[in-house]
């Protein structure tokens, strides 16, 4: 699509931040007005449609694309996309060590994935199963109970951050980490793909695996970014 616009303004409204092309409220694919909560936010989609040239590249606005999804996508269905991020806590990729053939990798696993899960372990009052090999065992319905309810707990636009870094991460653990401010956004991309950096320190890297995993780990910080925003 062409660009269509010349001024780009972030107006203060009663719900929020609106973001307007011209004068004109943009609206989402849903034809809900685009309005984010936080300043910070506002300023950072702002920027995304002012850097535009002569043709508009939805590829180059994450935000705008995350603040759409959590207007429309999850404004309304969200029970439906609660249960979605939730049902990562029944398959987090930190239950799952090493089998009895790998045991440098399920010490070097328990060294550093258990202080992220001691600490969901107090947050949330739960407590997990952990997974010699790849064969899956189900979470107690009450640490399933909980962490769902931790989900359910957050906004609408933290949810959009949330669906997106989950599928990223593979771990409801981590992410919920990052949510509660916990731990580090890198720290924590570095702790989900530890499994995939020991083989390439065991065997060498393969340059596919590496350039998918950088790819990757630009649109998770993206959407950190996004979760950051939303709460200044």
């Amino acid at each position: 699509m062409k660009r269509f616009y010349k001024q780009v303004d972030a107006v203060a409204v009663d719900d929020g931040f609106a973001i307007r092309l011209d004068g004109r409220s943009v609206k989402t694919p849903d034809r809900n007005d685009l309005v984010l909560p936080a300043k910070a936010l506002a300023e950072a989609v702002k920027a995304e449609w002012a850097g535009q040239g002569e043709e508009i590249d939805p590829a180059t606005m994450p935000f705008t694309a995350l603040a759409q999804g959590a207007l429309d996508q999850i404004g309304h269905d969200r029970p439906r996309i609660v249960a979605r991020i939730a049902a990562f806590a029944d398959s987090d990729m930190l239950y799952f060590r090493g089998d009895a053939h790998q045991q440098a990798l399920a010490d070097h696993q328990t060294e550093q994935w258990d202080p992220l899960l001691d600490w969901a372990r107090t947050r949330y009052d739960v407590s997990f199963v952990l997974v010699r090999g790849i064969m899956h065992q189900s979470q107690s319905p009450q640490t399933l109970k909980r962490l769902a309810e931790a989900v359910e707990a957050q906004d609408d636009f933290t949810l959009a951050a949330m669906l997106s870094l989950v599928g990223l991460a593979g771990s409801l653990v981590a992410v919920l980490g990052l949510v509660e401010n916990a731990f580090d956004a890198d720290e924590l991309w570095r702790l989900v793909n530890l499994e995939e950096l020991w083989q390439e320190q065991q065997w060498g890297a393969d340059d596919l695996a590496v350039e998918t995993r950088a790819l990757k780990q630009v649109e998770y910080l993206g959407a950190a970014r996004f979760l950051e925003l939303v709460r200044i």
